[in-house]
């Protein structure tokens, strides 16, 4: 998977076989720590809510009252639903969203570039924290988003002052570019394989590898300018793909989330759904403030 937040989950990640065996014979996935699914018959040696010693027990009356309940939604079982994480993304985005227009607004310019470089190393932590976590911690989730806040409120200035309406560009590109990822996911057009997720981490390993080798050509100064490689026409070509695979990104993210949900995963698992998410779109909205800002330089020279 290309976000850790997902590829380490037991939940959320891809299907584990019951054994090297079982794989073979195309046995059934499992998930650690997990009941089975509302609705799953029980297995041999295995008792469900009305054990065969309960329904020895049960009279006519409780049978019948039995049957005709209705029956358990996830809401009863407490399993996760789309609602819960859309729910939860929701909530963490407006929170970014005020922090980081606080940061915009009321921080002092003197102070601004530490409040960012604080918030920068303080969401890095914490995100690796949260990603490396198996079981969600929703004070740690809400604190990354915080420190994540601070850091775009202030490198939001920095690029919109190097290109007016970088901001309000990047803001309308990651809404575009969700919602077009979110269709081509639930349209089908395109499909979560095994070759499609290599495809991307190798792509996401080859951009990483880019990254780096500018950014330390930048440092040396051998890459003059203020992006470096990412100058010009190439780094207009690069962004694009950068965007292109935060998008795929993206995907990967739904598939990961639909997966977990047809699984009946536990409900807190929400938040973990929601930080993942929120991982991809802050990535991508860097990329679209970038590429405006060099679209805009270039277009000045």
């Amino acid at each position: 998977m290309s976000n850790p937040v997902f590829s380490r989950s037991d939940v959320f990640g891809e299907p584990r076989r019951t054994g090297a065996a079982g794989a073979r014979r195309g046995g059934t996935a499992t998930y650690p720590n997990q009941t089975p699914a509302y609705g799953t018959p029980p297995q041999p040696g295995q008792y469900g809510q009305y054990g065969a010693a309960d329904q020895q027990a049960m009279d006519a009356s409780q049978l019948d009252a039995m049957y005709q309940s209705p029956s358990a939604t996830t809401a009863d079982t407490r399993r996760l639903t789309y609602d819960d994480v859309i729910i939860k993304t929701g909530g963490l985005l407006a929170l970014l969203v005020v922090v980081a227009a606080a940061t915009w607004t009321l921080v002092p310019l003197a102070v601004l570039p530490v409040v960012t470089i604080v918030g920068a190393i303080g969401g890095l932590v914490l995100g690796l924290v949260n990603a490396f976590k198996r079981n969600p911690s929703p004070g740690l989730i809400v604190a990354y988003t915080v420190f994540e806040g601070a850091f775009l409120g202030g490198i939001s200035l920095m690029f919109n002052s190097m290109a007016d309406g970088a901001v309000l560009q990047a803001v309308l590109g990651t809404v575009s570019v969700f919602a077009v990822s979110l269709f081509l996911f639930r349209s089908g057009k395109v499909r979560v394989t095994p070759k499609f997720t290599r495809w991307l981490m190798f792509a996401l390993i080859g951009y990483a590898l880019f990254s780096l080798l500018n950014f330390v050509l930048m440092l040396t100064g051998v890459a003059g300018g203020e992006f470096g490689l990412r100058s010009g026409p190439l780094g207009i070509i690069v962004g694009l793909v950068a965007v292109g695979l935060a998008a795929a990104s993206l995907i990967v993210d739904f598939d990961s989330i639909k997966r977990g949900v047809e699984a009946g995963v536990p409900a807190k698992m929400a938040w973990s759904a929601a930080f993942g998410l929120l991982v991809t779109l802050i990535w991508l909205y860097i990329e679209l403030l970038r590429l405006a800002a060099i679209i805009s330089s270039f277009a000045r020279e």
